[in-house]
């Protein structure tokens, strides 16, 4: 090999030890990649092009921002409401079931967002026993569709720019199905092994929300239960105000009144969907302020606020703004929220006027910390629309009636005109660090084909090896990407692994499928680590899980995973 080939194969072996040192920062480690790649003269200017706007990764992009206006739907708090129930054979299934199906087609992180305070927060079952099975569900489901997991269409991206086609929308669906059966079945018998720990109570570092029941809301009659109100997202009822009386705990039986102060402790980023409850007024709702932007500050000392309520203070005319929720830190704050008596320290989120940022008294009465956006919530019409688009699109992909990335594309563009999802949601939710790991992996397989290195190591394998070695091999490329994944990130693993994988199979001149999707797979198998993937690490935090949690529960069903991949690759995808 020349210099040129030994500066490629330092820059491959460097990427992967920096992943490893620097677990939490891949984003970072490609970025240094990519420009010393770029310096260094192993990729040129038109090879950066064609990575960054290879059309697979944009089809991933566009998926991911078109997600978003499913995430601002009721869809997946409905879900959530009629997952919990006393049995807990019957909640696990449905539990397990949902996440499988959403997560064939929604973002699995979000998924697993939206579940996470209902099942943390659920009334009959110990959290701990349904956290680290919600967490598996959504990596399980994520192998059913092309669609399921970014790293699905990482691999497709790296296909489509290797062989100009990409993968099929159902190409994953047999194994993943088998994969959801068999690993879905071990994990029921695994978790009565899970720790029976109960995450129910109150967190002190949680705003409190307060909200009031219209006379004519049509809340009034129906139960906490009934009404969804104890499966939102990130937010938990904790007491009812009623005629002077405090009711807390409040039981799922508790039936609304007019009248009734609903007081929720939790994220005040998701306040914005109890505006789709019918006849729910936030206390800011009453000064005409809930729809702009939020302010937090917390209340100084020698402030005018100390001492007195929110009422009597007159609010809204010292600094025209509303208080949307409170926080103290140490001790917890009841009743209702206009009536609260403040102290030096308290936390507000204000829903501020135009005329806020103008006025004198604001540096003497707060400490000004930062802007606080809050999720909005579809409704009407766009809610419906944003529900049937998603799915005409994916369907129509599905069978191929029209491209995905056209569909998606053409999407986005109609979301953004309707206001289904404004401009802001792109901004936020823009997955930049995907973009840079994908696009870096991608310019990292041009220097290594340009190098010659693919080559030559297809011509090896030729040589030394025969087809007597295929499932060997095929193996070997499987537990590759399956112990980068755990070691470092899932896309990472896919698209470190997949140039390798790609010229293990045209060196044995045979199918590359079984190969390709080995990484795929391979890359999806994140159970024994909290850090792999994503919706573990969720997971692990929330539910206060242990190291060996993971281990003991999670062992097992990577081995029956791999045993299934293995197995069903070379009937779904033969050799010849």
């Amino acid at each position: 090999m020349g210099p040129s080939s030994w500066l490629v194969v330092a820059t491959f072996v460097a990427t992967i030890a920096a992943l490893l040192k620097y677990q939490s920062s891949p984003a970072r480690v490609f970025g240094v990649v990519l420009v010393f790649l770029l310096l260094s003269g192993q990729v040129d200017q038109k090879q950066l092009l064609a990575s960054i706007a290879n059309p697979g990764l944009i089809t991933l992009v566009l998926l991911m921002l078109c997600s978003v206006a499913l995430e601002k739907t009721r869809l997946l708090r409905m879900i959530a409401s009629r997952v919990i129930r006393p049995g807990y054979t019957s909640t696990w299934f449905r539990l397990f079931g949902s996440i499988s199906l959403s997560s064939a087609l929604l973002n699995n992180t979000a998924v697993v967002a939206t579940m996470l305070n209902p099942v943390r927060n659920n009334p009959y079952h110990p959290a701990g026993r349904l956290l680290l099975p919600l967490s598996y569900a959504a990596i399980l489901g994520g192998t059913l569709t092309l669609v399921g997991t970014s790293t699905n269409l990482v691999v497709d991206s790296l296909l489509r720019d290797t062989t100009g086609e990409g993968l099929n929308f159902f190409d994953f669906t047999i194994i993943g199905a088998a994969l959801v059966v068999c690993c879905g079945g071990l994990l029921f018998v695994l978790s009565r092994w899970l720790p029976k720990t109960d995450l129910r109570g109150d967190n002190f570092h949680d705003y409190f929300v307060d909200a009031e029941v219209d006379a004519d809301s049509r809340l009034i009659g129906r139960s906490i239960e009934e009404a969804g109100l104890r499966h939102l997202e990130s937010l938990f009822l904790v007491e009812v105000v009623r005629a002077g009386q405090l009711i807390s705990p409040v039981a799922p039986s508790e039936r609304i009144q007019a009248g009734d102060r609903l007081i929720f402790s939790g994220d005040v980023s998701k306040v914005m969907q109890l505006n789709q409850f019918h006849g729910l007024t936030l206390f800011a709702d009453a000064n005409g302020l809930l729809g702009t932007n939020l302010s937090e500050v917390v209340i100084r000392p020698d402030s005018v606020l100390v001492g007195q309520t929110l009422k009597k203070a007159g609010f809204r005319a010292l600094f025209d703004a509303a208080v949307v929720a409170i926080r103290r830190d140490g001790e917890r704050v009841s009743g209702k929220l206009g009536e609260v008596v403040l102290k030096a320290g308290d936390f507000l989120v204000l829903a501020v006027g135009q005329d806020y940022s103008s006025r004198h008294n604001l540096d003497k009465n707060f400490i000004q910390l930062s802007g606080v956006e809050p999720d909005s919530r579809l409704s009407g019409w766009r809610e419906w629309f944003a529900v049937a688009g998603f799915v005409l699109t994916i369907g129509l992909s599905a069978f191929g009636v029209i491209e995905l990335l056209v569909g998606l594309a053409v999407l986005l563009g109609i979301q953004v005109l309707t206001g289904t999802v404004s401009a802001n949601d792109i901004r936020r939710r823009f997955p930049m660090e995907i973009w840079l790991i994908v696009s870096t992996a991608l310019m990292m397989s041009f220097a290594l084909i340009d190098s010659g290195l693919v080559q030559s190591l297809s011509t090896k394998i030729d040589g030394a090896l025969s087809e007597e070695h295929l499932f060997a091999l095929l193996a070997l490329v499987f537990f590759m990407t399956v112990l980068l994944t755990e070691l470092v990130t899932n896309n990472a693993a896919a698209a470190l692994v997949f140039p390798i994988a790609y010229s293990v199979a045209s060196g044995l001149g045979v199918n590359p499928m079984p190969f390709v999707m080995a990484v795929a797979f391979g890359a999806s198998a994140s159970f024994v680590s909290p850090y792999g993937y994503q919706t573990n690490l969720m997971v692990f935090n929330a539910g206060q899980y242990r190291f060996s949690d993971f281990i003991r529960i999670g062992l097992p069903i990577s081995l029956l995973y791999a045993l299934v991949v293995l197995t069903l690759l070379p009937v779904v995808y033969p050799f010849g």
